[in-house]
């Protein structure tokens, strides 16, 4: 929570502070990438008094874990991510107006975040903004060849990895194939034997 007294309620006010806090749980993209629970998180941010409330604008910085995408090895990304939110008065509309007495019992307006005593919650804000800011599909680096489809090897390891395309429909015949041409080579052989005798005998 974030106190919001010291800036008081004169419109262009202004208040710059500078935080870390912890990583909430689950602030990623669950089983792909996101900040552990626990990690600092710096924050740097900008409070403004309006006359609808506050104007929070700020940038959260943390490191991301993850696992790459194309050969499975983990990754860790530095995250920025930009976010700002407004902080309504309870007793002040969306145009920034008091509410008059009538208004009371009305359903608040679901596009404004109250304060509460003069304490806003930043987490829901900074949970949107550092998800939008990591990627769906996580790479350990932009040309990471990934893993053999064949037998899971790591390409990046090997870039000279590959196996032999064979159809299955013909690796029966391959055997056969070896054999027929070593038979081939013998009846070439045993055919020019007798003409080198008739050779000789001229």
């Amino acid at each position: 929570m974030f106190d919001t007294h010291e800036l008081g309620r004169r419109p262009g006010a202004l208040q710059r502070l500078t935080r870390e806090v912890a990583a909430p749980a689950d602030l990623g993209i669950d089983g792909v990438i996101g900040v552990p629970e626990g990690s600092p998180v710096e924050l740097e941010l900008r409070l403004e008094s309006v006359m609808e409330g506050v104007l929070v604008t700020g940038t959260a910085r943390a490191a991301a874990e993850g696992e790459c995408v194309r050969c499975l090895e983990p990754l860790r990304r530095d995250v920025e991510a930009d976010f700002q939110e407004m902080f309504s008065y309870p007793d002040t509309d969306d145009r920034g107006h008091r509410k008059a007495a009538a208004d009371d019992d009305a359903e608040e307006d679901e596009g404004l975040t109250p304060l509460e005593d003069g304490m806003f919650d930043l987490e829901p804000v900074l949970r949107d903004a550092v998800v939008l800011s990591l990627p769906m599909q996580p790479v350990c680096r932009e040309d990471c060849a990934g893993l053999c489809a064949e037998c899971g090897a790591n390409l990046n390891d090997d870039p000279d990895h590959h196996h032999d395309a064979v159809d299955i429909r013909w690796a029966a015949l391959q055997g056969l194939t070896g054999s027929l041409r070593t038979g081939d080579k013998d009846d070439m052989s045993g055919a020019a034997e007798p003409g080198a005798d008739e050779k000789q005998e001229k």
